[in-house]
């Protein structure tokens, strides 16, 4: 069974493409299934993570704002 994590994130973050290249390879891996969503579409996100992205989020809620290793998003998928 594979992890299911979320990742929030936005255009035009630096920090954003590097964090989405790590988990890519973990999804390309088999390991996760990721679901970008987009801070700028919402106000609500905006506010709660405007300053941390970019944030992994596992589905029990636990989060990882940058920067965060490899091993630390193995953590969080286990």
């Amino acid at each position: 069974m594979t992890a299911q994590l979320t990742f929030y994130s936005t255009s035009a973050c630096h920090l954003c493409e590097l964090a989405e290249q790590m988990l890519a390879l973990f999804e390309q891996q088999g390991v996760c299934s990721i679901d970008k969503v987009d801070i700028a579409n919402s106000d609500v996100l905006l506010e709660r993570y405007g300053i941390r992205i970019p944030v992994v989020r596992n589905s029990q809620g636990e989060e990882l704002g940058w920067p965060f290793s490899p091993e630390q998003v193995l953590q969080l998928m286990a």
